[in-house]
């Protein structure tokens, strides 16, 4: 039976763990991009996060293309790891439960 934490979905936006960025931070990589000529690698570095994702931030139209190119291939071709899917999702319920203890969500 799961627990009470299992069933609440994460509203916010900051708490979430599939969320790598803030749109603050988002608005800030175009800013140092565009206006202050950062690379992208230094800042991926910066915000501990991959070049992609900077990549896709900065030009979303890569994105897109990397999607479309993805649906025509048959969809995502990522091997599927049980025990570490596994193991993501007791984190992940441990993770909710102490936001639910902390009356961070409800």
């Amino acid at each position: 039976m799961p627990s009470k934490s299992d069933t609440i979905t994460i509203k916010i936006k900051e708490l979430k763990k599939s969320c790598k960025l803030t749109d603050m931070q988002k608005e800030d990589i175009k800013l140092f991009y565009f206006i202050n000529s950062y690379s992208i690698h230094s800042m991926s570095k910066l915000f501990k996060v991959s070049r992609r994702l900077i990549q896709f931030i900065l030009f979303p139209e890569r994105q897109q293309r990397s999607l479309e190119l993805r649906k025509a291939k048959g969809g995502s071709m990522f091997y599927y790891d049980k025990n570490k899917h596994t193991e993501a999702t007791k984190k992940h319920r441990r993770y909710k439960k102490e936001l639910y203890k902390k009356g961070l969500i409800k």
